[in-house]
């Protein structure tokens, strides 16, 4: 349960910043599909979340921050670390079948896994009408999009599945953060899963990637440290860092922006078609997601 502390009201500055970081985090599908050019699924997200373990521990040695833990969180980091890794596998393996525009606009379903998982796990966090309503009008744009006249292939409904799945267990992840979040600083909670994670990436990587790596430029190298330096290193700290001081309630306002910004890069960078489904899809989803995050009266 979110603690007096996570109830702040959000300065102008603090709100600019939560804007910024969903820009971040939506762009973050099209640079996982730039580094899977070069890279097999498994090995991608094993350099990635490698590359972002080490540059966090260099910033928690850097902040003086304790990386030490106790047997009790230990257990609660691999249990969140168990989530964590079934939420990257899905999505990897997702983006390696769909686009990155259907894939922002599927796993933007998360804070309606978040809303159900919290009504049975986060006391006081329970379903309304409101609530449902959204939840409504954001499936049926997940929907639409397998019936994207662009993308009939069994490999993109594939992949879109994935990404649902990747959703789902994003949602586990984030609920169960939300329980034992109060007991650890910002750091721990971002860089144990991904010491946890990073080695059985890797060993995925040798026994199923079909190459580890296929090729490299600066383009993929630049994808890879965007995911790994900006977003998974730098946005998930400053997001958790939100997430104390105001809690998930008030930051959840801001989601609508995540799908806005990967379908414009999907579009911009990687020229993915911009077709009624897709539009149709995109307007569903935000509307969803304000009826649920506008408070009424």
């Amino acid at each position: 349960m979110e603690n007096s502390s996570s109830n702040n009201q959000m300065t102008l500055g603090a709100s600019l910043y939560a804007v910024f970081l969903c820009m971040l985090f939506g762009s973050n599908a099209v640079a996982i599909k730039f580094s899977l050019t070069g890279f097999g699924a498994f090995t991608a997200a094993g350099l990635r979340f490698g590359i972002s373990a080490f540059v966090i521990f260099l910033w928690a040695a850097f902040k003086k921050q304790s990386l030490r833990i106790n047997k009790k969180q230990a257990l609660q980091l691999f249990t969140l670390s168990q989530f964590f890794i079934l939420q990257s596998i899905f999505l990897y393996l997702g983006l390696t079948k769909t686009t990155a525009s259907h894939g922002v606009l599927i796993i933007n379903l998360l804070p309606f896994f978040v809303m159900v998982l919290a009504h049975f796990f986060i006391p006081g966090d329970h379903i309304t009408l409101k609530k449902v309503l959204g939840l409504i009008f954001s499936f049926l744009g997940v929907i639409v999009l397998f019936f994207d006249n662009q993308q009939l292939s069994h490999d993109m409904r594939a992949g879109n599945l994935m990404i649902l799945f990747a959703a789902f267990f994003w949602g586990c992840n984030i609920v169960y953060a939300k329980r034992i979040i109060h007991d650890f600083n910002v750091i721990q909670i971002t860089w144990y899963p991904m010491i946890f994670c990073t080695p059985l990436f890797f060993l995925g990587g040798y026994l199923w990637d079909p190459q580890m790596v296929k090729t490299l430029n600066a383009t993929i190298i630049n994808a890879l440290l965007y995911q790994s330096v900006i977003v998974a290193a730098y946005g998930f700290i400053a997001w958790n860092n939100l997430l104390q001081k105001f809690g998930a309630t008030t930051l959840h306002s801001f989601v609508f922006l995540m799908p806005l910004a990967g379908v414009f890069f999907g579009v911009v960078l990687l020229g993915e078609p911009l077709s009624m489904y897709l539009a149709l899809s995109i307007m569903l989803i935000i509307l969803g997601l304000i009826i649920v995050n506008t408070k009424l009266g």
